[in-house]
């Protein structure tokens, strides 16, 4: 995983709405480009962008390979919210052509792993857009893979047309079994002990998912959030903590119930964020000294035990003393 270390890896650029479908019923296909003409960066599968939108939200979406023929364009897809707090709701409802919006780089926290033996996607609803650019990258590559894909019906399904003339994809559709979900102890529990597992959904989707691949290794469950975590009891002592930046050689103090990026901006001091929920990355930051009570929705449990880093949104001190590579 990359780390954020500065401002410069969420500084946004404009980008022009160059183009608008609907993919699925409330999915919205919009294709963003310069409109200085730059191309916009290629990323790898599982990458996503941040996209601010007016009053000064930001919300993240996963890119999508090959659905323009136009080089240099970013395509993301957007389902409508009917509780939207004002993302998908602009972007699906008020958004027209040719208007502006504010775009990241991309940030990647959903790698397809170099050279698994297999690799199993599992997508629900939405969660399609970062597996549809993977399907492309294995079949590419002559991979083995396999991909389940779950939506409420086969009209809420964004790219099912396509993905179902492939022998590899199995969809399940709610209103087709009622009653049922999709198996997802079944799939982990027939897959090969080497296999990689990928799973992007709701919620409760992915609650299941984590259940289901406890007995994995870590290392080959990969997950994405794009809401945080329900969050856990927190067990840090609420006491004031010392936030030393060893390379600007400072020290900031860390009220009770504050978060150290809150403790930071208070001092001046610029640091990289986005999302501030711990979904999306940005915050990232080595960790040189103190234990952390980890509340983000990133870190599989292996990262969070070494350590080695933290997001500085959501996150807190466990001790008297944190230092931060900073």
């Amino acid at each position: 995983m990359t780390l954020a270390t500065s401002s410069a890896a969420t500084a946004r650029v404009p980008v022009r709405v160059h183009a608008m479908r609907v993919l699925a019923r409330d999915i919205h296909l919009l294709e963003l480009r310069r409109g200085d003409g730059v191309a916009l960066p290629d990323a790898a599968p599982g990458a996503h962008i941040d996209v601010e939108l007016p009053g000064g939200l930001v919300r993240q979406y996963s890119l999508l390979a090959g659905l323009s023929t136009a080089p240099g364009t970013q395509v993301i897809g957007v389902k409508r919210d009917p509780a939207s707090r004002g993302g998908s709701r602009h972007l699906c409802g008020e958004l027209r052509l040719n208007d502006t919006l504010h775009v990241s780089a991309p940030r990647n926290l959903f790698a397809l792993a170099p050279q698994a033996p297999h690799s199993v996607l599992i997508a629900g609803g939405i969660g399609i857009t970062p597996v549809w650019s993977m399907v492309r990258q294995l079949i590419a590559e002559g991979a083995s893979w396999e991909l389940h894909y779950a939506a409420r019906s086969r009209a809420d399904a964004a790219l099912a047309d396509e993905l179902l003339q492939l022998p590899q994809v199995h969809c399940f559709f709610d209103d087709e079994h009622p009653g049922r979900s999709l198996d997802l102890a079944g799939i982990v529990e027939r897959a090969a002990p080497e296999a990689h597992f990928y799973c992007c959904g709701p919620a409760p989707m992915l609650a299941a998912f984590e259940a289901a691949t406890v007995g994995r290794s870590p290392t080959q469950v990969h997950v994405e959030h794009f809401a945080p975590r329900a969050p856990e009891p927190s067990t840090s002592t609420n006491a004031p903590c010392t936030i030393r930046l060893q390379r600007q050689n400072r020290e900031v103090v860390l009220a009770p119930g504050q978060s150290v990026l809150a403790a930071l901006r208070a001092q001046g001091i610029d640091a990289p964020s986005s999302c501030e929920q711990g979904i999306c990355g940005a915050c990232e930051t080595p960790v040189l000294e103190g234990e952390v009570e980890h509340r983000d929705s990133i870190l599989s449990s292996a990262e969070r035990t070494a350590n080695a880093s933290m997001m500085i949104c959501c996150s807190l001190p466990r001790g008297p003393l944190l230092v931060l590579d900073l």
